[in-house]
């Protein structure tokens, strides 16, 4: 991970044009051409979804004869498991990059697809894959609310909550089995935390006004959110354990929101209007100036602080949001995407290379994926309502 130190987002004092950057992608040729297996329909269902896994990725196109990396292997069902011997060879080396057999119940084809696909972008790239991930977000559909959760190729669309009441800002907690949000269930703005496998919700903060924008840290210890119960809407700290909760803002006639944690969990990127006009900010927890981010666009919100350092945010420019992305290596903000709808919500996947993002276009919202490498924008959601406010799970 990427330290982003006070000194170096202190460049960011300086008015800078946004870049509108559009990278071509290169890609590695992969054969799957020797990946095959038995008539079952999981087999099949495995070999599709493994394909549909890689291209999506990335970092691969697919080719025959020829290809840079050979995968080989074949599936068998018996009785109700599903078994893949699974080679990966880089043939310009040589190299056995991965060797391994993945098994799973012929009902969870899919996400046996998906955690081979991630092992074998971690063989070859090195990176974190993102099939088996999973995406968290709002769903609003014949007047109800509730949050969703779906696969990272938006598959298994599922419910999590069945509230059916407003609820804001879902964010995951510890691994991929509890989210964090804000629901309207009992008529106030509070924040909870759910269990995913057991259903259990707990009750974060329910203080006078708002309690919204809950996001745990990296070492899971607390929690940043905006709280409004001593006047103005500004950024607290609640420890879990002890459940102190500590002021990191006091912006008087100003209100704070949308905290996200820097990877070292030190500071806080977050939004402000403080200026006039919502921009980012970054603070150190307990430091007592923040440093404004964001100078372009007449509204900047939605930071969100990427594993690798990166801020993705939502700049509104030419009368739309766009998607945005500011790098403290470099210290330069380049937009992903270029009109035609609002583009707002962003937030990393575990690769650091790829974005989820709420577009909304004739008065509907769907959830798109950006790759910040170039590659074209995919449409995540296809069912009927309006999809927004996605938060992606780190693994």
């Amino acid at each position: 991970m990427l330290a982003v130190t006070g000194c170096v987002l202190a460049g960011a004092l300086e008015a800078a044009d946004v870049e509108v950057v559009k990278v071509g992608s290169i890609k590695t040729t992969l054969s799957l051409s020797r990946m095959s297996g038995d008539a079952h329909a999981a087999t099949q269902t495995f070999r599709a979804v493994l394909e549909a896994d890689l291209l999506r990725s990335g970092w691969f196109e697919m080719a025959g004869q020829g290809a840079t990396i050979e995968v080989s292997g074949f599936g068998r069902v018996s009785g109700d498991r599903l078994s893949v011997p699974c080679r990966v060879v880089n043939k310009l080396t040589g190299r056995t990059e991965l060797s391994e057999t993945f098994t799973a119940t012929t009902a969870e084809v899919r996400q046996l697809a998906h955690r081979t696909a991630d092992a074998i972008v971690f063989a070859v790239k090195r990176v974190p894959g993102i099939a088996a991930s999973q995406i968290a977000m709002v769903g609003a559909h014949v007047g109800r609310q509730d949050l969703y959760l779906c696969d990272a190729d938006g598959q298994r669309l599922r419910r999590a909550t069945h509230d059916g009441a407003v609820c804001l800002s879902p964010t995951w907690g510890k691994g991929a089995t509890e989210l964090l949000y804000t629901s309207f269930h009992n008529g106030y703005p509070d924040a909870y935390r759910i269990d995913l496998v057991g259903g259990r919700r707990t009750r974060l903060a329910a203080y006078p006004g708002l309690n919204t924008g809950a996001v745990l840290s990296p070492d899971g210890r607390r929690i940043a959110l905006t709280l409004s119960k001593d006047g103005n809407p500004d950024l607290y700290v609640k420890d879990l354990k002890s459940g102190v909760v500590s002021r990191i803002t006091r912006t008087q006639y100003a209100a704070e929101a949308s905290p996200s944690w820097s990877p070292d969990g030190k500071q806080l990127v977050f939004v402000s209007d403080r200026s006039g006009r919502p921009q980012v900010y970054v603070k150190t927890l307990f430091g007592k100036t923040a440093v404004r981010l964001t100078y372009e666009g007449r509204e900047n919100v939605s930071p969100d602080w990427g594993a690798d350092g990166r801020v993705a945010y939502s700049s509104r420019t030419g009368g739309v949001y766009e998607i945005c992305v500011y790098d403290p290596q470099t210290r330069r903000h380049v937009q992903l995407t270029k009109g035609g709808a609002d583009w707002e919500d962003p937030s990393w996947a575990p690769d650091r290379r790829h974005l989820v993002c709420t577009r909304t276009a004739g008065y509907r919202s769907h959830l798109y994926v950006l790759d910040v490498m170039g590659d074209p924008p995919l449409r995540l959601t296809t069912s009927e309502g309006d999809w927004y406010s996605p938060d992606w799970s780190s693994q």
